[in-house]
């Protein structure tokens, strides 16, 4: 009989479109599926700590109507993995490639390890539509600037996804698994896990219904209205990216069909998959990106680099006077996602108008989004604050309220998620202190705030900034 053939599951918790998945299939004979609480997990913040366990929770339910299981183990992947492989014999081990670098090296190593003892490791593609090392420009580099790449990669012929298996073959006897409630994952949301958990969607049906939504209807106006918060005009599959929920060539391949269709909204929802890819391909050329400044010429730059500064706090707390910024900092803590519109809005702020440090604000989304994603959030705070991929940030100093104006001209956004001094406060609103700590001392009744730093002032002090610097 064939070995059995170990599957690591880590951001990639579906069984459509699964490469690893259908090769442990393919080889034959038994398939454990596993899930480790390594310290890629361990260094999770609050909200995506919680969202990953929901997301174990779905897919081993899933993997349960498959007539399989999804073995939990904790401890350092490579021990994990060596002491599963002897355990049960195992003749392989398959996962879905990370293109993180800070854990890509740990990989190969684990891989170099397991050959050593004669086992078939191997990793996959499902994650990117593209790997970062094949695409290149005309003269063999890496791209810098989106708009080249997305050119480039628009008309690109991918291969059709491939099907779910009908059957997992399961081993005589399973392993031990440990139990998904004993790991707490959402122990750190505290009482924020009740208040957050209605608004997750979760798992591999809920992302494809939620795919297949937006392209029966928000898909046609997406040019437009995605800009507009108070509309339910984007897809919200971030959420289900990041855990693999759905893969990114399924995305790919259904906004096509609609794009050919005729619709041109169709084609913006897929330059913005390939701007995710970007990411991506700055994250594996440029591994800095991820910590330190993408141009290096901003190490100097004086931003504020105390967390603790009344003003940071304000931002943090949604609590700048700022109603566009406090509405989208309400949100994220409510839901674990956020507009965005907004997270531009409220990263230009912090990084311009407060002049504080991007990491601050790039640490504080890692523990509060739910689909927070190493490549994206890097480089999103980066391109905010004007030190990562983008050619002008002397000119980028967004205006949060004419933002606001231009963008939620009825308030309706800001009303969802601002209860001070409101008369009936929504329900939305009036949520957000459900979910605070009790320590920052914040009730519905306070009064709203006057700004922290006004947009005019906030702008004025950005430009002296710049100029003072030489940009």
């Amino acid at each position: 009989m064939t070995t059995p053939t170990i599957v690591w599951f880590r951001r990639d918790l579906r069984l459509a479109d699964h490469q690893a998945l259908c090769a442990a299939v393919e080889r034959g004979g038994p398939i454990i599926p596993l899930f480790i609480r390594d310290e890629a997990v361990d260094a999770l913040g609050a909200a995506p700590a919680w969202r990953i366990g929901e997301a174990v929770r779905v897919f081993g339910d899933a993997l349960a109507d498959k007539s399989s299981k999804l073995v939990l183990r904790s401890g350092p992947a490579q021990d994990v993995l060596t002491d599963l492989v002897i355990e049960t014999g195992a003749g392989a081990v398959y996962w879905s490639r990370s293109y993180d670098p800070d854990y890509r090296d740990r990989d190969t190593s684990i891989k170099s390890a397991l050959a050593d003892r004669g086992v078939d490791a191997r990793s996959f593609e499902g994650h990117l539509l593209f790997e970062p090392w094949r695409v290149t420009t005309k003269t063999g580099g890496f791209y810098k600037v989106f708009t080249p790449m997305w050119k480039s990669l628009r008309g690109t012929e991918l291969p059709s996804c491939l099907p779910a298996p009908t059957t997992l073959p399961a081993p005589d006897t399973w392993p031990k698994s440990d139990r998904l409630e004993d790991w707490a994952l959402g122990a750190a949301m505290h009482r924020g896990a009740d208040v957050l958990a209605p608004h997750a969607r979760v798992g591999e049906a809920a992302a494809l219904d939620r795919l297949h939504e937006f392209l029966d209807g928000p898909v046609r106006s997406y040019g437009t209205d995605r800009d507009f918060p108070a509309k339910k005009a984007t897809s919200g599959l971030s959420e289900n990216l990041t855990h693999g929920e759905i893969s990114p060539l399924q995305c790919w391949h259904a906004g096509w069909k609609i794009a050919h269709q005729g619709s041109d909204d169709a084609e913006v929802f897929l330059k913005e998959l390939v701007w995710r890819e970007f990411a991506y391909h700055l994250l594996h050329h440029t591994p800095r990106i991820a910590h330190d400044n993408w141009r290096e010429e901003w190490g100097a730059f004086p931003w504020n680099t105390d967390e603790n500064d009344p003003k940071v706090q304000a931002w943090l707390r949604g609590r700048t006077g700022i109603r566009f910024v406090d509405a989208a900092m309400r949100e994220m803590y409510v839901t674990g996602t956020m507009h965005n519109r907004a997270r531009m809005i409220v990263a230009s702020y912090l990084t311009k108008h407060l002049l504080s440090h991007w990491k601050i604000g790039k640490a504080w989304f890692e523990d509060c989004l739910i689909d927070w994603d190493p490549a994206s959030n890097a480089m999103g705070w980066q391109w905010a604050a004007g030190s990562g991929p983008d050619a002008a940030p002397y000119f980028r100093v967004f205006n949060p309220v004419t933002q606001l104006d231009k963008f939620d001209k009825n308030g309706t956004y800001a009303n969802r998620w601002i209860a001070e001094g409101v008369s009936r406060p929504t329900e939305t609103a009036l949520s957000y202190f459900d979910a605070i700590p009790r320590s920052w001392g914040m009730q519905a009744s306070d009064g709203y705030p006057a700004p922290v730093v006004t947009a005019e002032a906030g702008r004025k002090v950005a430009l002296a900034a710049y100029e003072n610097r030489g940009f």
